[in-house]
């Protein structure tokens, strides 16, 4: 790392340290547990660790089995959309219309058709992460090149052989784009669903230890969690820039260019 980097890094540290720094000062000054500061919600994750890490892994299990439902059906279903162009347009205004409903709000619904069990949550789970993929598969789609038809027909494709060949390879800038935000919608909405829904997980947690006016307790389980999506996201992230290293490499060079 260069010099400039190191000082760069250091620059961005300065504000969430001072943060930290004037949250404790005020929680010191207000010696109240209704107001704990960053050391008592550090020494609330050592005593909980173990009881957040297990209930964090049900959020997970949640988030990953909504996040691949909605990847299986919405990635070939944007696609297919983007084809058809007539289809698509007539469908277009109801995902415009999707994507301003709060995955929340569909929860009376779901409970009438799946329970309370983890197939609501994981229903909810799963539309909150398909509108982020539909929508950015859609578009992806849908203005592809007109080459690419030309291409198509050339090779003498077959629909189906297009849509896999040609139309998925082409879109999946776009498509990654709409991964990420579905990861980070379903582990946003397992937390929310397992506090209306579920007996475990760590929506759970959070909401017992603020009923039972546990602050630290529970900010200490949002900080873990945080933590956690800060690193599934970059995780994913990462794991896009090697699968599309073409992508970027372009980029980089139209941005040097």
């Amino acid at each position: 790392m260069s010099l400039s980097r190191r000082q760069e890094s250091l620059r961005g540290l300065i504000l969430p340290v001072a943060i930290l720094l004037a949250w404790q000062v005020l929680a010191w000054r207000a010696s109240t547990p209704l107001f704990p500061g960053p050391w008592q919600v550090t020494l609330s994750i050592w005593k909980f660790y173990p009881q957040i890490v297990g209930q964090i892994g049900y959020t997970l299990m949640r988030a990953a089995s909504g996040f691949l439902v909605a990847a299986a059906l919405m990635i070939p279903l944007g696609i297919l959309l983007g084809r058809l162009k007539t289809v698509g347009a007539i469908v277009e205004p109801i995902m415009d219309m999707l994507a301003t409903l709060p995955p929340p709000a569909l929860i009376p619904v779901v409970m009438l058709f799946a329970g309370t069990g983890d197939a609501a949550k994981i229903s909810i789970i799963a539309y909150a992460a398909a509108v982020p993929l539909l929508m950015n598969t859609y578009e992806a789609s849908k203005t592809l090149h007109p080459m690419a038809n030309l291409v198509a027909r050339s090779l003498r494709f077959s629909r189906l052989e297009t849509m896999l060949r040609i139309d998925l390879p082409a879109s999946l800038p776009m498509i990654a784009t709409g991964l990420r935000l579905a990861v980070a919608s379903a582990l946003l909405v397992s937390v929310t669903a397992e506090m209306l829904l579920a007996t475990n997980g760590i929506g759970v947690f959070i909401q017992r230890q603020q009923e039972n006016f546990q602050i630290a307790n529970g900010l200490a389980a949002i900080a873990f969690i945080s933590i956690v999506g800060l690193i599934i996201n970059n995780l994913v992230f990462q794991l896009e820039k090697r699968w599309l290293f073409w992508h970027y490499r372009s980029s980089d060079t139209h941005g040097n260019g």
